[in-house]
């Protein structure tokens, strides 16, 4: 097959290129519309901002499960194609689409019943409150289609397909920034629906990206076959899916918390302080997107060569994906360094935010080199087989580290110092993921499949 061939013998170099340039281009595109959310909904007020900031780790926590389902799902067919068990590839990609349409399910009920009520745990601002409900509302009864989009972006990643996954991001990000001025200020004969436009807007691209990754993999993914002809899920198929799934999905919405807990340390101080906080997350995310994309790529070209037995090519895998993740992440560095006030200001930031945010970007961008090579070890120990190396990484350096240290150095020296809370928690994790990544390298090396 195609797909096998090149997983297993394109030089890695020019493999994990062929690969991760259509996933970073994908995710920056993904982090982008975020961003222009920001921009718009800005436009309308600064208590707007502050609301879609209060309602963003929510929406990230969707988007934490559907990720984490799927990419356990992407581990384990990367790695049974390796092993040319094409029976089980079948019954693990139906396996994965039924347990992704139950998770979207409680999030739709979710938001259905208890939007007002997550709302006001977030706020007791009136208007922000209000603001909050609204927005996440719309965003989490109507947002099924991420849960869709994902899972079916993982079965083109898993056999390596990343162009055609590149190409279903794409159109619904697309769609959502060019509906997001019509729905937030009216234009075109739309009805100017304020943050509620922006939702809508949201939602929108998400559906239509969904449709767009299942009718490539109907024609362009023979690799991957969905048959429910005498399917039957099966609890291993299950627990394989969820061994990488479920510390993913805790990984990734471990930010949510943080985000939410440092909101909580923030606020007493200024409201400000939490709009910036927004922005720095969508900015960064933004920034170190490309990093994401080819630690995605590296998953599975390891999971893949993982399954054959060939650990020369993961080594050279580690060789070029931690150079290549540094440089992006210095040029990251020097851009928050060089120009925050500049990115601040796409944000409608007013001089509260400015005086906050612009020492606040230079501060904490020094750690991006480190965390760079956190992300690539992180995956590559989920294309290993073991993704609790990346859970307990992001809990030492998001909550054992970073929120206790956010808090104190906030009450005891004020909230300009409590951006140095990022230096010891990227430190302290690098350390450990390091060690542990070696470890499990060795170990698996040792024992084999």
């Amino acid at each position: 097959m195609q797909t096998e061939n090149k997983m297993a013998a394109m030089p890695i170099p020019k493999l994990l290129l062929h690969m991760s340039i259509p996933l970073m281009f994908s995710l920056l595109m993904q982090s982008l519309y975020n961003i222009v959310d920001g921009i718009f909904v800005a436009k309308l007020s600064e208590n707007a901002l502050t609301a879609t900031s209060l309602a963003y780790p929510l929406q990230v926590i969707m988007i934490t499960v559907s990720v984490g389902t799927a990419i356990g799902v992407n581990a384990e067919l990367s790695k049974l194609l390796g092993e040319k068990k094409f029976q089980d590839i079948t019954r693990t990609a139906v396996t994965g689409l039924i347990l992704t349409a139950a998770s979207s399910l409680i999030f739709v009920f979710a938001g259905a019943v208890f939007a007002d009520q997550i709302a006001s745990a977030l706020s007791k601002d009136a208007e922000i409150l209000r603001l909050c409900s609204q927005y996440l509302r719309i965003c989490m009864v109507f947002g099924s289609g991420i849960f869709i989009e994902m899972m079916f972006q993982r079965f083109l990643q898993a056999t390596g397909k990343t162009f055609l996954s590149m190409v279903s991001l794409v159109v619904g990000a697309a769609a959502n920034m060019i509906l997001d001025p019509i729905m937030i200020f009216g234009y075109l004969g739309c009805p100017a629906m304020g943050i509620q436009g922006a939702a809508i807007a949201t939602v929108i691209g998400q559906w239509l990206g969904s449709i767009v990754a299942c009718l490539l993999n109907t024609y362009f993914n023979r690799e991957v076959k969905i048959s429910f002809k005498d399917y039957r899920m099966r609890k291993a198929v299950v627990a394989k899916i969820y061994k990488i799934g479920a510390p993913t999905m805790i990984t990734n919405g471990m930010p949510s918390v943080m985000v939410a807990v440092m909101n909580a340390i923030l606020m007493p101080f200024s409201p400000s302080a939490v709009a910036f906080f927004g922005v720095y997350y969508k900015l960064q995310n933004f920034l170190l997107m490309p990093i994401n994309g080819m630690g995605q790529a590296c998953l599975p070209i390891i999971s893949y060569n993982y399954g054959t037995g060939n650990f020369d090519r993961i080594r050279k895998v580690f060789r070029y994906s931690i150079p290549a993740a540094v440089i992006i992440s210095l040029i990251a560095t020097g851009i928050f360094i060089a120009v925050p006030r500049t990115l601040l200001g796409f944000f409608s930031a007013g001089e509260e935010m400015l005086s906050i945010g612009i020492p606040g970007l230079r501060i904490i961008s020094i750690t991006f080199a480190l965390a760079s090579v956190t992300v690539i070890l992180g995956y590559a120990a989920s294309g290993l087989g073991n993704s609790m190396i990346l859970m307990i990484g992001t809990l030492i350096r998001q909550f054992v580290v970073l929120l206790p240290a956010a808090y104190l150095l906030a009450n005891a020296l004020g909230i300009k110092y409590v951006w140095y809370a990022f230096w010891p928690a990227e430190l302290i994790a690098l350390l450990f993921m390091a060690i542990a990544s070696r470890r499990l390298y060795q170990r698996v090396q040792r024992n084999g499949i």
